[in-house]
């Protein structure tokens, strides 16, 4: 989504403010499989816009005939780009994965405005969408994202994506050339980029900041980038120096103070997560080498630009869904910019703060801070592609709404042939409240707990955390069984029908695989969509008017013996020390007790 707005952060000037005036931002963490706990491939991603419904999309695989054309409409919103012809055979995707258990997330970080192409028909929504439809492979992927781009003009600001199969994961960085018009065309039409495998044993992250920087010019295994990448900087004078000197990130995406407080920091935090506070990677010697965070925290907070950490580092232990699913959750907790520990948190530790996200006092300009979780995430995801397990079993989509840090994630296999009512779409929009819609109840929960967040949060994490890890229990175990009736179809033939009309169609073997994991995918959303709202009544029940009700060992709240209409053992949690202190300063002279 689009980079947080240069109105966040007034005294610096980011090319991201020409594509307007959102504060979207989005997220991503790679992990590759020699650095997972089972050997997967593993993304995520938190489309951060204000105005994004959270809905999972779903478009089933075609075959489809010459002449046959492919609507563009900008993801963001909704405007008609153009139509482009369509591929003979599409792949089935679920959200941001394929039936071939690709992976395809990003975040914008903008770059130049005068490379922005107001004539190109792709965005990079349709980039994303299309190429999840038409390629198998991250490689694959890549490819599709240049041709489109190349062929048909990019529409959008500069971007970062973050590519995986089932045994690759790439960052790639790109952005468009702008406009140089000849006889009313485009002679500029396309883009530059660079694209980098992340090592595997490695992990890699993105925040609305260009990361890569200088990257090796002779090794198609691990980089590829456009010829021109190079070459083009000099002609518009954005690089004057030698090419192996050429960094894209510095060159297309100069970085300033909003870059490094408002998007490297995420970045930064999800590294500082992972590895436990120390930064192991491959310096520029080939050495490796091993290194504390806080090394690079003032590069974080925006202070010291020379200070950049890797683009790629070694996690501390094996990492799992779980592990990258709450790294999502992150508020800066346990650093100088936690989130719940200034005025600013208010009287409940409340780690957001309301746009925008700046404000000016005594002639200074300040901002509040921006983490990983927060409030206006439209949905969300952790992807993971196994190559060990068929294509049909392999991909599964842990799938979620709004604000990561009080909602859930649930397993949807990419196999799925249908999409949980609570996630569908067209199932309530923005303006239009459901009942039935994750997206509306998983906002319910969060703004519940908006307002006494340190005392309702933790029973929310709770169930949030039962949830997922008796999940990963159950993944396994349909796995085992989806394996099974995978086993038992591959003994069976193909076979042919004859229609009507004498054309002969194959019958899928695996139907029943399929079958059995939409059942698990779809059943198991909508259970615990129905605890959300059961969830939602006892936020309520139980914080009502700022009081705690205690609660018995079964759950049931503890009354006063004479009925069990009247609660007992009620309590009142009061504030924090930091608004006690702050309120005293503030107003002490006309509250205290004399």
């Amino acid at each position: 989504m689009r980079r947080i707005s240069q109105l966040i952060f007034t005294a610096c000037a980011t090319a991201a403010m020409a594509f307007g005036p959102d504060c979207d931002a989005c997220t991503n963490v790679l992990v590759t499989k020699g650095a997972s706990a089972d050997g997967s491939n593993i993304i995520s991603y938190a489309a951060d816009s204000h105005q994004l419904f959270g809905e999972l999309y779903w478009r089933p695989a075609g075959v489809w005939n010459s002449g046959d054309m492919r609507q563009i409409n900008e993801w963001d919103s909704g405007k008609y780009l153009g139509a482009i012809p369509q591929a003979p055979r599409t792949w089935q995707r679920v959200g941001n994965m394929n039936e071939h258990q690709l992976i395809i997330a990003e975040t914008t970080y903008g770059g130049r405005s005068e490379l922005w192409d107001s004539t190109g028909i792709m965005d990079y929504g349709s980039l994303i969408y299309v190429a999840l439809e038409r390629a198998r492979t991250a490689r694959e992927a890549i490819e599709v994202i240049v041709d489109l781009a190349d062929t048909y003009g990019y529409y959008s600001s500069g971007e970062s994506f973050s590519i995986a199969d089932k045994d690759e994961v790439w960052v790639m960085d790109l952005i468009g050339k702008g406009i140089k018009a000849e006889n009313g065309i485009n002679t500029r039409k396309g883009i530059v980029w660079v694209a980098r495998r992340v090592p595997d044993g490695y992990i890699c992250a993105h925040a609305n900041q260009a990361r890569i920087s200088t990257f090796p010019l002779d090794d198609p295994q691990n980089c590829m980038y456009a010829p021109d990448v190079i070459s083009f900087a000099r002609e518009m004078g954005y690089f004057s120096g030698k090419d192996e000197d050429f960094s894209f990130c510095d060159a297309y995406a100069p970085l300033d103070f909003s870059g490094m407080r408002g998007c490297e920091a995420r970045a930064w935090a999800a590294f500082n997560i992972l590895c436990d506070g120390k930064f192991t990677f491959e310096d520029e010697n080939g050495t490796m080498v091993t290194r504390d965070a806080y090394d690079y925290v003032h590069y974080a907070m925006g202070h010291d630009k020379t200070k950049r950490f890797p683009l790629f580092v070694k996690p501390a232990r094996k990492i799992t869904v779980k592990d990258v699913a709450d790294v999502m959750r992150d508020h800066y907790e346990g650093t100088p910019m936690d989130m719940t520990a200034d005025i600013g948190a208010g009287g409940n530790a409340l780690p957001y703060r309301w746009r925008p996200m700046g404000f000016t006092h005594d002639g200074k300009e300040y901002v509040n801070e921006r983490a990983i979780a927060t409030q206006q995430t439209g949905f969300w995801f952790v992807g993971q592609s196994r190559s060990w397990l068929p294509d049909e079993i392999g991909g599964v989509n842990w799938f979620g709404c709004d604000d990561a840090a009080t909602s859930y994630l649930t397993p949807i296999y990419t196999c799925t042939s249908e999409i949980p009512e609570c996630f569908r779409e067209g199932n309530g929009n923005m303006v239009t409240y459901s009942p039935t819609s994750a997206f509306w109840m998983t906002n319910r929960v969060a703004n519940a707990c908006y307002r006494m967040y340190n005392i309702m949060a933790p029973t929310v994490r709770a169930e949030i955390d039962a949830w997922e890890n008796s999940m990963a229990e159950e993944v396994e175990k349909a796995d085992k069984h989806a394996l099974e009736l995978y086993a038992k179809a591959s003994e069976k033939p193909r076979k042919q029908i004859r229609r009507n009309d004498d054309v002969r169609k194959t019958v899928d073997p695996y139907t029943e695989v399929r079958e059995y994991l939409t059942r698990f995918s779809v059943d198991n959303a909508q259970k615990i969509f129905d605890k959300w709202v059961a969830l939602e009544q006892l936020l309520l029940v139980k914080y009502i008017d700022g009081n705690v009700k205690a609660q018995n060992p079964d759950g049931s709240f503890v009354t006063n013996g004479h009925t069990d209409c009247i609660p007992d053992g009620i309590t009142q949690p009061g504030y924090t020390e930091k608004w006690k202190e702050s309120v005293a300063k503030d107003h002490g002279k006309v509250i205290e007790v004399r």
